[in-house]
């Protein structure tokens, strides 16, 4: 069973479309991914303003900073 995570970003960011859609295949998968914009939250733009997108496990709080690939989101899922 996949984890369920969170996609960090704000509308408009090139970067945050790129990761999702290199989501896309994990998601047509069965993965679960919330997409958060951190606009919306003071303490969240504070905390990520800088390392948007951010793909955050919702079960252990690991997160990858962009830029990320297949490879390290697999490994962040912990699929083998």
């Amino acid at each position: 069973m996949l984890p369920e995570c969170q996609l960090l970003g704000t509308l408009g960011c090139h970067l945050c479309e790129q990761a999702e859609a290199l989501l896309m295949p994990f998601v047509e998968h069965g993965l679960l991914v919330e997409l958060l914009d951190i606009a919306e939250s003071d303490a969240l733009l504070q905390q990520y303003a800088l390392s948007i997108p951010v793909l955050r496990r919702c079960d252990n709080g690991a997160e990858l900073c962009w830029p990320f690939d297949e490879s390290q989101v697999v490994r962040l899922l912990d699929l083998r």
